[in-house]
C-alpha cells in the first residue's frame, strides 16, 4: 500500500495542552537509561508479574498525571519504564494551557519538531538497553503511549521488540503505523478528537482488518482528547473513562502477555 503524506492521526495540536492535574505522591524513582531520563515505578512483590512496561509520555512529559498513570500500571503487576524524550522540557513549561498567550515567542511546532527529532533516535536504543538493563530470561514486553507517544508503540510493535502495545488518544499517525505492525494493538480513544476523528479512525481499522492484525477498539462518547490522562477527577463521567481506558489496556496485556 503507498502510503499518502497526510495524517491518519494528526500532529499534537491545541487540544492537548487542555487538562487538569491529578493528585497524589509519585512512588518511582529517576534513572538514566542509554543517557535518558527514565522514571521507573516496580510493582509491589505480592502483583508483580515479571513483565516490563515501557511507557511512551505525551507532550506533558513527565508529569504527575503520567507518573501516576505508571504507578497505576505497576500496581497491576508491571515493572514500568518511562523515558522523558522531552529532556526536561515538556509543553506546559512553555504554555500552561491552550489559552495561555504569556510567552508569545514560544513555537509549537519549532518545539515538537525538536523533541521528536530526538525522540526518533532515542526510542529504539533505549528500548534496546532496557531489555539489556532489565530484562531476564522469559521476560515478556507491553508498551503504552500517549498523544505524541503513540507512533513509537507503533514502530515498536512493527520491529517486534515488545509482545503486545496500546496507545490512548494517539497523534502523528500514518498509514504505515498500522499497515506494519506484527503484534496486538489495543487503540483507547475519545469520539471528540480532533486528532484522530471518526474517519481517521475507520481509515486505521480498514488497514487492521485488510491485514489481519489483532487489534481491540476502545472508544468513549463525550470525551475530548486527553481523557486518559488529563480529564476532570471531580466529573464523575471523566473519572470513569480514565480508569476503564487504564483497566481496558491492563486487561489486553494480561491476556495476550500469558498466551
Amino acid at each position: 500500500m503507498t502510503e499518502k503524506p497526510t495524517w491518519l492521526a494528526q500532529p499534537s495540536g491545541p487540544c492537548c495542552m487542555k487538562g487538569t492535574l491529578h493528585t497524589g505522591t509519585p512512588r518511582g524513582e529517576y534513572v538514566d537509561i542509554a543517557g535518558v531520563e527514565t522514571y521507573i515505578s516496580q510493582p509491589p512483590t505480592t502483583t508483580a508479574n515479571g513483565h516490563i512496561l515501557l511507557y511512551f509520555p505525551d507532550v506533558w512529559g513527565i508529569f504527575t498525571n503520567g507518573l501516576l498513570v505508571m504507578d497505576a500500571f505497576a500496581d497491576a503487576g508491571y515493572l514500568v519504564l518511562g523515558l522523558d524524550y522531552f529532556r526536561g522540557d515538556p509543553v506546559w513549561k512553555h504554555r500552561k494551557d491552550r489559552h495561555d498567550l504569556s510567552n508569545p515567542d514560544f513555537d509549537y511546532e519549532a518545539w515538537k519538531q525538536k523533541h521528536m527529532s530526538f525522540a526518533n533516535e532515542a526510542v529504539p536504543r533505549w528500548v534496546e538497553a532496557v531489555k539489556v538493563g532489565y530484562g531476564k530470561v522469559g521476560t515478556r514486553y507491553a508498551c503504552v503511549g500517549y498523544c505524541f507517544g503513540a507512533p513509537y508503540v507503533c514502530d515498536t510493535l512493527a520491529e517486534g521488540a515488545v509482545d503486545v502495545g496500546a496507545f490512548a488518544h494517539p497523534a502523528f499517525l500514518k498509514e504505515r503505523h498500522f499497515t506494519n505492525i506484527q503484534r496486538p494493538l489495543f487503540l483507547s480513544c475519545a469520539e471528540i478528537d480532533h486528532t484522530f476523528d471518526t474517519n481517521a479512525r475507520r481509515q486505521a481499522l480498514d488497514i487492521l482488518q485488510s491485514g489481519k492484525k489483532d487489534y481491540q477498539l476502545q472508544l468513549f462518547s463525550g470525551v475530548e482528547h486527553g481523557f486518559a490522562l488529563r480529564g476532570d477527577m471531580e466529573n464523575p463521567y471523566e473519572r470513569y473513562v480514565k480508569e476503564q481506558s487504564l483497566k481496558g489496556i491492563v486487561d489486553w496485556f494480561d491476556f495476550w502477555l500469558a498466551q
